[in-house]
This record gives structure tokens, C-alpha cells and sequence, in this order.
């Protein structure tokens, strides 16, 4: 595909030419959002505007700047950004909420001939964007309620017998998993599986997908990683996780549960000295990389280009985005 095919896509509803979206995912510190910034300034050097597009599940909340390790002013190299820091930490971003919010944000910069750059590394996000979410309707609170009182072992034996297939899919001590298929099926009277055969909202289709995926060497993401959440101690957790804690806000919320959150927490109540803190958060951020590297490499169609490099260069890396992209 030859540059003026990529930079001259616009949405056209009349032809139905289908607009352009970049994608970059990683792990956390694989150094995809420098590698964002550094598209999107090629991009317009070459003539097209570009926006970047936020699809990180912390990086959306605002209380967390630090220890998302969300872009600042200067990390974003004059590029315009959205979706970073837009949902209040007392909300809870869902991914049905996200894709909402990200499928507005990337018609509007189609709208305006803008090539949208989706950067993050929560593939639930990702996926209901691209694929569409089930249509499941509301669980009734009642049942809600009395499915998340059971003990995992107990749900998980309940949705052997109502939900075979699902329970068969899941690992018994999955409680947020085991919960969800049990709700459903009993507020609905069908098991999951039956609604996810019924997407809806996708964008997949409506959009020229230029997907890329940074899986650098596991032990040199490690290493990043415990780079990377020294340095948010220097640059102030501590007092992030102090002002989210007097919001005294419910623990259960997604952001109380932020990777260093509950870690940095315990040290601020006295209950752990702020070494065993920064070593139990930076072991969570390498755990959670490692999911996410799990799921990168294995879920995403296997035509997208994986790179594979312990190079973090984002110029460097960004050359092989242009060719991969065809923009040459």
C-alpha cells in the first residue's frame, strides 16, 4: 500500500471508504506510548494530522497520573491526546463505557481528516472496540448480590450444573469470571456464550486497522518495569496514593485497585515498611506485564505485526511501523 493511500484516507460515507486507525499495543513498559508519539509526528511530517487515542484501563482515570505513568505535557511531544485522565477515580470505566467513549472520539477525529493512533495495553478494551461487546441485559441486583456472596469454590460448582460449557472454560478460582457466568445465566436464563455470539458496537469493520504489537525480550520488560515504578516513587506515588486514600473512596473501585495502589497504601497505614511496598508493587507490575504478554502474543489475529526487539528506540521502532504500514 503506497503512502497516499494510507495518508489520504478520510472517512467517506458516500463511497464507503473505510478511514485508517493505528494501533500500537504492548505490555506495560514496552514503551508503546513513546512509539505512539513518535507515529503520530512522522505521520504529520508527512502531512496528516494525528491524534492519539488512550486504551490503558488506568491511564483513563485522573487520579492516577503517576502511577499509570500517563503521558505528561512534555512526554507527548505536541501531540494531541485524548481519553487520558477522562473518567473521575469515584466512576468506574468499564470497557462497554470505554469503547463508547473511544468510538465517539475516533469518528470525531475522522470527521476532521485526523489519523487516530489507539495506544494501550488493556486487550478487554481493544477487543470491545474492534469486536463489539454482548448485548447482555442488566443483571438483576437481587441475583447479583446473592451470586457474589458464594465462595468461588461454591459458584463454580452451581455453574458446573448451569452453565457446563462456561465452567468447563474458566479455572475454579477465577472469582470475578465464575461470578460473572453464574449472574448471567441465572438473571437471564441463557448462559454467555449465547450473548457473545450476538456482538454489537464493533468498529473492526468500518475502519483500515494498521495494527502493531511491542513484545520486547520478557526479562528486559522485567527490568523496565522495576525501573519504572522506582522512578513513580521519585516522582511522587506516595502522595498520589495519600490523596486517593482520603477520598476514602470504595476499596473495591477499579482505581483502589490500581497496580501499587493497595501496596503503597499498606506502608501509609504503618503496616508494611516502604521497602517491602516498592517490592511487592514492582512484582505486580512485572506479574500484570506478564499477563499481558501472554495475551498479546497469543489472542490478537496473527497477522498483526508483532515486534520483537530489545531495542526501545521509538524512532527506531517507528521506522519499522512506516514500512510495515507501507508508509515509506
Amino acid at each position: 500500500m503506497s503512502t497516499a493511500n494510507i495518508l489520504d484516507a478520510s472517512l467517506d460515507i458516500e463511497t464507503g471508504d473505510r478511514p485508517p486507525l493505528a494501533l500500537i499495543a504492548g505490555p506495560t513498559a514496552s514503551g508503546k506510548s513513546d512509539c505512539a508519539v513518535a507515529l503520530a509526528q512522522a505521520l504529520e511530517r508527512a502531512g496528516r494530522r494525528a491524534a492519539i487515542v488512550n486504551a490503558d484501563a488506568s491511564q483513563v482515570y485522573a487520579d492516577l497520573e503517576v502511577l499509570s505513568a500517563r503521558p505528561s505535557l512534555a512526554d507527548m511531544g505536541g501531540i494531541e491526546h485524548r481519553l487520558f485522565g477522562a473518567w473521575d477515580g469515584a466512576e468506574t470505566c468499564s470497557a462497554a463505557d470505554w469503547a463508547a467513549r473511544a468510538r465517539a472520539e475516533i469518528a470525531a477525529l475522522h470527521s476532521q481528516g485526523v489519523v487516530p493512533v489507539l495506544v494501550g495495553g488493556t486487550g478487554l478494551y481493544i477487543r470491545t472496540l474492534l469486536d463489539g461487546i454482548a448485548p447482555v441485559p442488566a443483571i438483576d441486583p437481587q441475583i447479583r448480590a446473592q451470586v457474589r456472596a458464594l465462595p468461588v469454590a461454591e459458584a463454580h460448582a452451581a455453574l458446573l450444573v448451569e452453565d457446563p460449557e462456561r465452567a468447563g472454560a474458566l479455572a475454579p478460582a477465577d472469582t470475578t469470571r465464575v461470578a460473572r457466568a453464574l449472574e448471567v445465566v441465572r438473571s437471564t436464563g441463557k448462559p454467555l456464550a449465547h450473548w457473545q455470539q450476538h456482538k454489537v458496537g464493533g468498529i473492526g469493520d468500518a475502519v483500515t486497522l494498521f495494527p502493531a504489537i511491542l513484545l520486547p525480550p520478557r526479562e528486559a520488560l522485567y527490568a523496565r518495569c522495576d525501573r519504572r515504578f522506582n522512578l513513580m516513587i521519585e516522582r511522587g506515588a506516595l502522595a498520589e496514593v495519600e490523596a486517593l486514600m482520603a477520598r476514602d473512596l470504595d476499596p473495591d473501585l477499579p482505581v483502589m485497585r490500581a497496580i501499587g495502589v493497595p501496596e503503597l497504601a499498606a506502608h501509609l497505614r504503618s503496616e508494611i515498611p516502604l521497602e517491602t511496598a516498592i517490592e511487592r508493587g514492582a512484582r505486580a507490575t512485572r506479574q500484570y506485564a506478564k499477563r499481558q504478554y501472554t495475551w498479546l502474543r497469543h489472542q490478537p489475529p496473527a497477522e498483526w505485526l508483532k515486534i520483537e526487539t530489545e531495542n526501545s528506540d521509538p524512532n527506531i521502532i517507528c521506522d519499522t511501523l512506516f514500512r510495515s504500514f507501507g508508509l515509506t
